[in-house]
Order: C-alpha cells, then sequence, then structure tokens
C-alpha cells in the first residue's frame, strides 16, 4: 500500500502540509495523489470514530446475518447492492460461511431496527433468512480503542 494511504489510514485529518513532512512529498504532489485518490475512489470518504454514549446519541446498532440465494447472472451483488441502499444500513460485506451477508444496521430504538429486519429486509426476493444480534456495548472500532484507560495491559504468553 503507498505510504500517503496508509498514513491516512491511522490519521485522516492529517493535513497536506503534514502528509508531505511524512512522506517526503511536496504538498503539491500530496494534493495531487489525493485528488487522484478521490475521482478513481480509492478514497471513499473520510469520518471521525465517535463515543455514542458521549455524543448522546442514544440508538441502536445491530449486525444481521442474512441468508439469499444468488441470483442467475448476478450472484449476490444485486441484492447485496439492494440492501446496501437503504439509509439504516451502514455497512454491507459478503461473507464466506453459514450465511452470505453481514450487515450493520443503525436505527432510533430497538423497534425501528426490528421493523427495518421484518418489512424491508426479510421481504426481499431471495433472502432466505436473518439473524439479528444487537451490540451491547463498543470496545474497539476502526482501530480506535473506547476504553478510558488506554494504557496498553501487558498479556500472558504461556509456553
Amino acid at each position: 500500500m503507498d505510504a500517503l494511504l496508509q498514513i491516512l489510514r491511522e490519521k485522516g485529518r492529517a493535513t497536506p502540509a503534514e502528509l508531505a513532512r511524512l512522506t517526503g512529498k511536496t504538498e503539491k504532489e500530496v494534493e495531487s495523489a489525493l485528488k487522484k485518490y478521490e475521482a478513481d475512489r480509492v478514497i471513499l470518504g473520510y469520518h471521525a470514530v465517535l463515543d455514542p454514549d458521549k455524543t448522546g446519541h442514544g440508538g441502536v446498532r445491530a449486525v444481521i446475518e442474512v441468508r439469499i440465494t444468488p441470483e442467475r447472472d448476478g450472484g449476490f451483488d444485486r441484492i447485496a447492492a439492494r440492501v446496501a441502499r437503504y439509509p439504516e444500513v451502514v455497512s454491507c460485506q459478503l461473507m464466506s460461511g453459514g450465511y452470505d451477508l453481514l450487515i450493520t444496521v443503525e436505527g432510533p430504538d430497538l423497534k425501528q431496527v426490528a421493523t427495518f429486519v421484518a418489512e424491508k429486509l426479510s421481504t426481499i426476493q431471495g433472502v432466505i433468512s436473518t439473524a439479528t444480534h444487537f451490540q451491547l456495548k463498543t470496545y474497539k472500532e476502526a482501530g480506535v480503542l473506547f476504553l478510558e484507560d488506554e494504557r496498553a495491559e501487558r498479556l500472558a504468553i504461556s509456553p
């Protein structure tokens, strides 16, 4: 992976000047590379990792395992694209194993998430089954620890 992209993964708020210093490129080269990465959809977006407990976001997050029947000439892609377009869906991935799609959904409360599953997701032609798991607490997301005391504890190593 390009050094610029690696730095951005860890420091998404770095300025072009800081990125130039860290990569040994000029600021103009960095800005040009960023524009190209964005135009080529290598960089798809920038976001902050927020602690919902501290922002007052009282919503509910769930991960849902979805089994689907692949479509002829489309496989899983058409159904996955349809699911991914719902505003409640935060992420949607094709998986190996006992289910096909893993989606993350957010809603204001349990009822809204349940309604999404019952009235939108489960009614899509090709959806065989769903299993919903509600998130209770976040310890780490996008590489960021949510723990108050972030001092690294030494893990025991057993022979």
